[in-house]
């Protein structure tokens, strides 16, 4: 047994933990997401590369929300969606414990918020190198093949909502997709339907995704649409010098005034 699965051995053993959030090993030598509650099966967790997924979204399902003390197992995406829920008090200190891990394997325990805001400050917050690769490549289109391009890959889109729900910052508990009364967007999945709900998806992620790439993952048709939010995360940066899930004090991007910008970017 690993150093993983003792430590969560004991903390189940204890009796001050009901709840182990973390990972296992699926199909297809992929992690899928694991929740375990016997001490008996802390054997089944597991935390390598494949362990990509962005966990934090179960935090505040129902079906958990309410569970004796929690424990998560965090990777670095986790971590900065745990801090961003924070902020936008969604999660609470003390409703859980976070295990992490540092450089060298090493199993870290943070118990607040302050603990894994610190920790976060350590984390590389930027693109991969295949990710700002794409996105290179798509800003460097003209505004006509740039249209193109996206019209191309919204009218593949089946509006399985994939996306929404893998991400940590769609929790919302009725979404705008879901009015009818008044209909703000199209049911029907075509052209002009789809483009309004991944417009609208990135907007309301403006300075809030952290980039984890979740959304695009999801996507049963492998749409690049997780590049949607990643370019109002970086425009985010750029103008009002935000980056989500980095600060458990931090203000929306989108929802603060302050009278010193001068606003150049919308001109």
């Amino acid at each position: 047994m690993n150093n993983l699965q003792q430590k969560a051995q004991q903390l189940l053993e204890s009796g001050n933990y009901g709840l182990i959030v973390g990972y296992e090993k699926g199909t297809s030598g992929k992690a899928r997401p694991v929740f375990i509650r016997k001490a008996e099966h802390a054997s089944k967790l597991i935390f390598d590369e494949s362990c990509d997924q962005n966990i934090a979204v179960y935090l505040y399902r129902q079906e958990i929300k309410h569970d004796k003390k929690k424990v998560i197992v965090a990777n670095h995406h986790t971590l900065k969606s745990i801090v961003e829920l924070a902020a936008e008090n969604q999660v609470f200190d003390g409703d859980f414990m976070v295990l992490a891990f540092a450089g060298n394997g090493d199993i870290i325990e943070l118990n607040t918020f302050e603990e894994i805001e610190k920790h976060v400050a350590t984390l590389y917050h930027g693109l991969t190198e295949a990710e700002a690769a794409m996105m290179k490549k798509i800003e460097d289109m003209s505004l006509e093949d740039r249209w193109a391009f996206w019209e191309n890959e919204f009218s593949k889109c089946i509006k399985c909502y994939a996306c929404r729900a893998s991400c940590p910052m769609c929790y919302c508990p009725t979404c705008t997709v879901e009015i009818n009364q008044p209909q703000w967007i199209s049911v029907p999945s075509h052209t002009l339907g789809n483009l309004e709900w991944h417009v609208m998806r990135a907007m309301h992620l403006a300075g809030r995704c952290v980039t984890c790439g979740q959304c695009g993952k999801a996507c049963p048709l492998e749409l690049p649409i997780q590049l949607l939010t990643y370019k109002v995360a970086l425009d985010s940066k750029q103008f009002f010098d935000s980056v989500a899930g980095t600060s458990i004090c931090a203000d929306n991007a989108l929802a603060i005034f302050k009278p010193e910008d001068h606003e150049n970017f919308i001109r």
